[in-house]
């Protein structure tokens, strides 16, 4: 009886020794203080995306008007109406995330008009023409932190060329982000002072440059000046692309026609009231 108690006793202190032993000789790599770190985000600012926003409801009814804001240049110059500071554009585009609006981009517009497809009530679409630096330096970092989608509308004969414009690199990565770039001709000319051949080419040139650069499609082109003609109509259609927009107007609606979109014209004489009208009642009063 005393030797089995005692061979009980040893096997006992065995299986004790080798769990403390292991449990000492194996390292922790879960220890309180590491669990306790921050996991860092080693995502490149390039690699990121644009948040995927879920389309809620209630959704907008069809053949209703959409506000589709056209900007230019993101600085300040006195005087200059174009020139929207930044200190504006980040009042603006917090408005808009305070109070339940969702940046749709412009596919999103395109199926809405063309396929019935559905988007929320508080629709919007922001849109930049020509493709300043400062859409970089200054309306990027408010699109990332307001997570708001948007559209560049680049002169592609500048790119690389003009010190004050958008560089490759610089639209490469915007585009990687999720910011839209597209067409805003090569050289900005008043196309309906074109012959057709002219404005063909120049519509052609521009998207075809885009596509080799960013490697994707170009489907959207805002006209110059928003002037354009029965020509410019029949180039944009015959040189692929699927949308047109021009510049002052009201509300975009598909009563305009796709290729002659209505866009509406943000200033930087505009206070926040005129901006809130401007947003809300499709039938807002000229300044």
């Amino acid at each position: 009886m005393i030797k089995k108690f005692k061979l009980l006793s040893t096997l006992i202190l065995v299986i004790l020794s080798i769990t403390l032993f292991g449990c000492s000789s194996t390292p922790n790599n879960n220890n309180n203080n590491d669990s306790k770190k921050p996991v860092q985000n080693t995502t490149k600012v390039s690699e990121q995306k644009l948040p995927e926003e879920s389309f809620k409801a209630p959704f907008k009814a069809a053949n209703q008007g959409v506000p589709v804001l056209m900007y230019h240049s993101i600085s300040f110059e006195k005087n200059n109406p174009l020139k929207v500071p930044p200190e504006q554009l980040e009042e603006e585009f917090k408005y808009l995330k305070d109070n339940g609006y969702t940046t749709i981009s412009l596919d999103d517009l395109y199926n809405y008009f063309e396929d019935n497809a559905q988007i929320p009530e508080k629709s919007i679409v922001l849109t930049f023409d020509d493709g300043y630096e400062d859409n970089y330096t200054a309306l990027f970092p408010l699109l990332k932190k307001y997570g708001l989608r948007a559209t560049v509308f680049v002169i592609t004969g500048y790119v690389d060329k003009m010190p004050a414009y958008l560089t490759s690199s610089q639209l490469k990565e915007m585009n990687s982000y999720g910011v839209d770039i597209e067409s805003h001709t090569v050289n900005h000319d008043h196309l309906k002072t074109l012959t057709k051949d002219k404005q063909l080419a120049t519509l052609t040139e521009s998207k075809a440059f885009l596509e080799k650069l960013l490697n994707k499609k170009i489907n959207y082109i805002a006209y110059p000046y928003g002037e354009y003609d029965n020509n410019t109509l029949e180039c944009a259609k015959q040189a692929g692309y699927k949308m047109a927009l021009s510049t002052d107007g009201r509300w975009s609606m598909k009563k305009n026609g796709i290729f002659s979109l209505d866009r509406v014209y943000i200033s930087s004489q505009f206070n926040m009231d005129i901006f809130k009208d401007r947003i809300s009642n499709p039938n807002y009063k000229f300044q």
